[in-house]
């Protein structure tokens, strides 16, 4: 049990199923991140920080392993079995490296992408899910809009209509991934910070 954790509302399952220290830090395998009351540092790594089993039925993709357990603490009723899920952090920036193991490691596995309520986690949404499903795609920011290019066709979006159901949608990706984002912050860590200052 973590008192800091505790106080932001993380539940004490959640805090042992992602195997918590005292000094919260989680291992990416060449650097690690580290949280406490004034900072946070995620690590840019080409490794990954994994949790659950390989045959986790669910698989839900954050940049940070705080993400995740924040995730999961305001989503904990849609899934009573924690066994049944694995947790991958990427860092904070995605490198095709990652979505090739993810792609490899946990095939046809449910998929859920926890990125920022932003631009910049729209399109983290949608270069993973692309690296997962090994399509290949080239982004663009021109003239105020978002070009995506794949097997030499163009599609353009709107900054503030680009997301993951809109890419699906306009290169008929089939099965779709989901996507979970919190409704009144950027992140859910930013949620429960939030909420326990109340």
């Amino acid at each position: 049990m973590n008192a800091l954790l505790t106080r932001l509302g993380i539940p004490l399952e959640i805090q042992a199923f992602f195997s918590v220290t005292a000094d919260l830090t989680f291992n990416y395998g060449d650097q690690v991140e580290r949280y406490d009351a004034g900072f946070h540092i995620v690590p840019s790594t080409q490794n990954l920080w994994v949790a659950g089993t390989p045959s986790a039925t669910h698989l839900i993709i954050t940049y940070s392993v705080l993400e995740a357990m924040a995730f999961i603490t305001f989503n904990r009723h849609r899934f009573p079995r924690l066994e049944q899920l694995a947790f991958i952090a990427i860092g904070n920036k995605l490198h095709a490296e990652q979505g090739d193991w993810i792609r490899q490691s946990f095939p046809g596995r449910k998929v859920i992408l926890v990125f920022g309520k932003d631009l910049v986690g729209n399109i983290t949404d949608i270069k993973l899910a692309a690296a997962i499903k090994n399509i290949p795609i080239r982004i663009l920011f021109r003239d105020d809009a978002i070009h995506i290019y794949s097997y030499n066709c163009l599609k353009v979006f709107d900054q503030d209509c680009v997301s993951l159901h809109a890419f699906q949608e306009a290169f008929t990706i089939r099965p779709r991934f989901r996507t979970g984002k919190p409704i009144h912050s950027l992140t859910f860590l930013d949620q429960l910070k939030h909420d326990a200052e109340r």
